[in-house]
């Protein structure tokens, strides 16, 4: 079976913004790579950029979380768009309150997690960085795609 790995792009402050996942869901990088990383006369790389995220990698179980910074050549990405959130499933109830308030801090919550009328525990928010998440727990599906 396929496997979705979100990827998500930032305005130069990936890096920051992986540190942070990393601090909720722990685990280790897998790739980081940085734009003066691919350097070369073909693909000239400004001083401003050269430090800026070409590529960053943090596994969480089976799937991978990824990201970078966009060249300044492409412009910014848009921080506000919400055509699409993250979603995580989460093993246990304590586990979904872990990552809601982790990911969450110094976010905007759009929905406090809690019971839902569908019978999960669930919340919604945007974190610090504009990135769009929603944690469940259903406890017939324990952390499993449903």
């Amino acid at each position: 079976m396929a496997l979705i790995n979100p990827h998500i792009n930032f305005n130069g402050n990936a890096e920051e913004a992986f540190l942070f996942y990393k601090s909720v869901f722990g685990g280790e990088f897998s790739k980081i790579m940085r734009f003066k990383d691919l350097a070369s006369d073909d693909f000239q790389v400004s001083e401003n950029e050269e430090h800026k995220i070409m590529h960053i990698a943090l596994p969480i179980g089976n799937n991978v979380l990824m990201g970078n910074d966009v060249p300044e050549i492409l412009g910014k990405t848009n921080e506000n768009e919400n055509r699409s959130k993250i979603a995580i499933s989460a093993e246990s109830k304590e586990e979904a309150d872990k990552l809601f308030h982790g990911l969450s801090a110094g976010g905007q919550i759009e929905m406090p997690i809690t019971d839902s009328p569908w019978g999960s525990y669930f919340g919604m928010f945007r974190d610090k960085y504009g990135i769009e998440w929603m944690v469940d727990y259903d406890p017939k599906y324990k952390g499993k795609v449903y």
